[in-house]
């Protein structure tokens, strides 16, 4: 079979990515273009913002993608874009887009959930390595500042489906990494911050509580595990979900902050950054006591140990044979080497994505459109975006 080019466009949240990727299996151009500048003054991404950049950037960045590539529009197979979950107003700058080019160019449009992306990111490079040979189960933990949640993948030919067994009730734990540095004075986007800071502290400084979920009987599933004798059947599946809860560290930090009076401290740090203009790893060390640190290195700790753990737990009770972990907070170094420990105790091969795939970008959309590709899957002109949408 010839090669297929893909040209995919990315506009889910605060990054404008475009890439082209060969045939599922070999990324030829990958650009994105970062709005994290427009967003750092105000803690977070504003969506209407988001939509501004979007506008301004996609017609360079689609442009640079095929030009690094050496494409031209006319030669690309097929275009695929993210149809969500994400921001609606971002989600449609690039939809819009990516339909005027497949109308023009009467190419075919392939409409990719963002979610499968990440788990793609993945297949992608592992196939770039030369690893054809999966073992399936597959279990792949998707967590980023929008999203946690793990699906049994399996693969039917040219086509590829999910099942969710947990999520998040609350924040995604990218979000609460956000929230916690912000509370902390250390700006915006916070993953990477505390990523930094927390191997300056002390991870057994803090004691934070496990998190509880609560199912619909309001009784508590026993966590990492199945459901426990006091949950009645008609309450929770035959196997236990494994969902996800971080609203409630976020609460212990701001009441570690409040009993502990760093309030004044946090100000000063706040303050202090706010007037460097790109703050680098040592003025952040620079503004932190140790009593910050030690705070930062066990919320850290804290939520890496209840995703490996519940991921770990999941692995065991759905016999997987294959662990994805994906998605920006898959950066995370802290969060890596855990994952890798643990699964190797356990005898269970890990694979992340590379740092540049972690984070949101286009390459993983055009790998995961190329089986729907092969599958004539193809979206109709009149599909729209869809900020809440599942993966199945």
């Amino acid at each position: 079979m010839s090669d297929t080019y893909i040209l995919g466009i990315e506009s889910s949240c605060d990054e404008t990515a475009a890439a082209v990727v060969r045939s599922g299996e070999e990324t030829i151009s990958n650009v994105v273009a970062s709005q994290i500048a427009t967003h750092q003054p105000y803690g977070g991404v504003v969506p209407e913002l988001a939509s501004r950049e979007h506008l301004r950037a996609i017609v360079p960045v689609v442009r640079q993608a095929l030009a690094e590539a050496g494409q031209k529009y006319e030669s690309v197979d097929a275009l695929a874009v993210t149809q969500g979950p994400g921001l609606a107003g971002a989600l449609l700058v690039g939809i819009s887009y990516a339909k005027a080019l497949a109308f023009a160019l009467e190419k075919p449009l392939i409409a990719v959930n963002h979610l499968e992306g990440h788990i793609h990111a993945v297949l992608l490079e592992e196939r770039q390595k030369g690893n054809r040979e999966l073992r399936f189960p597959v279990l792949a933990l998707v967590v980023s500042g929008g999203h946690t949640h793990l699906y049994l993948a399996a693969q039917h030919g040219n086509t590829w489906s999910y099942e969710n067994i947990g999520h998040t009730r609350d924040d995604a734990a990218g979000e609460a990494f956000d929230k916690v540095a912000k509370l902390l004075g250390l700006g915006y986007p916070g993953g990477p911050i505390i990523g930094q800071l927390a191997v300056h502290g002390d991870p057994d400084a803090v004691k934070f509580p496990p998190s509880q979920i609560k199912h619909p009987d309001r009784k508590t599933l026993k966590p990492g595990g199945r459901a426990g004798t006091t949950v009645s059947p008609q309450a929770v599946d035959e196997r236990a979900r494994f969902d996800f809860s971080y609203s409630g560290i976020k609460t212990a930090v701001l009441r570690y902050v409040e009993t502990h009076n760093l309030r004044s401290s946090i100000e000063s740090r706040r303050t202090a950054l706010a007037a460097i203009a790109k703050p680098k790893a040592e003025d952040y060390l620079a503004h932190c006591d140790k009593q910050t640190l030690d705070l930062i290195a066990s919320f850290q700790r804290s939520m890496v140990d209840d995703l490996v753990n519940k991921t770990l737990a999941a692995a065991r009770e759905y016999e997987v044979a294959t662990l994805f972990v994906t998605g920006g907070v898959a950066a995370n170094n802290e969060l890596r080497r855990i994952f890798e420990e643990q699964s190797a105790r356990a005898s269970l091969p890990v694979f992340f994505p590379s740092r540049p795939l972690s984070t949101d970008n286009a390459a993983m959309i055009a790998a995961a459109a190329y089986p729907k590709f092969l599958a004539g899957d193809f979206a109709p002109m009149d599909f729209c975006a869809e900020a809440g949408m599942a993966l199945k």
